[in-house]
């Protein structure tokens, strides 16, 4: 449609999900990030019933799982760091087992990072920072 709506399954209108665009663009942006610093992206967005990982890299023989976490500059909700919360941790961290148990990965050594990506108000990268071994 024209007008930047879509309908559901019902043919509901739908407005537009600026949480999910601002999610998409810090993703791609970390994405290219990785990809420029010698970083092997296994996966984008893998899902399974539990969940969804952001991005699963390889370097230096570690399995890395990495949450991408974007914010508008001047936000009202606390850092992108700060999103990251115990809860969200050990979600991340059931998730990679499950994906280790799924792909038959034994034996080797994993980290768990967090990206954070601040947008101006015109969707451009201001800041892009990785957290190696966040937690």
């Amino acid at each position: 449609m024209s007008n930047g709506t879509s309908k559901d399954m019902a043919g509901q209108k739908l407005k537009p999900d600026g949480r999910k665009l601002t999610g998409e663009i810090g993703e791609a942006a970390a994405f290219r990030y990785l990809s420029e610093t010698g970083y092997a992206v296994i996966e984008r967005n893998w899902r399974c019933r539990m969940g969804e990982l952001d991005l699963i890299a390889s370097r230096d023989g570690l399995l890395i799982f990495i949450e991408v976490r974007t914010r508008r500059a001047g936000g009202r909700f606390g850092t992108a760091a700060e999103s990251v919360d115990r809860r969200k941790q050990q979600k991340l961290a059931l998730l990679a087992q499950f994906y280790m148990r799924q792909h038959a990965v034994t034996d080797q050594s994993i980290r768990f990072d967090v990206i954070t990506v601040t947008l101006d108000r015109d969707n451009a990268v201001l800041e892009l920072k990785q957290i190696e071994a966040a937690f």
